[in-house]
């Protein structure tokens, strides 16, 4: 999608630091942490809700998954523990609709029940 913030950054239309960057997906610093290290891995398929991922693209999610255990080994944060989270659609707290998994660890983060 042209206007979308995440689509700009993967095509490099706006500056970023980007931590790691494959075929498939790229991850940034969340700009506005909720722990010590929050990072979102973002796919550069743009798919705007969980409910239009089609068949054939769940690989595509599953690698999203990969990078976020890698990206946790080189935070230091995979033996610690770590939060992998989705938010879906407004209610959620989604502030840009393009699916992305917050990765957030560095500190004890409370349950969720």
């Amino acid at each position: 999608m042209q206007d979308c913030i995440f689509c700009r950054i993967g095509r490099g239309e706006i500056p970023s630091d980007i931590l790691f960057r494959d075929e498939r997906c790229f991850v940034v610093r969340d700009i506005h942490p909720l722990a010590p290290t929050h990072l979102l891995i973002i796919p550069f398929l743009h798919i705007t809700s969980l409910a239009d991922i089609g068949p054939g693209q769940e690989p595509a999610f599953g690698h999203l998954l990969a990078v976020a255990g890698e990206m946790a080994r080189r935070e230091g944060v995979a033996l610690s523990g770590y939060r992998l989270s989705i938010n879906q659609g407004p209610d959620s707290g989604q502030g840009i609709p393009h699916v992305h998994l917050h990765l957030l660890g560095g500190k004890k983060l409370p349950e969720l029940g």
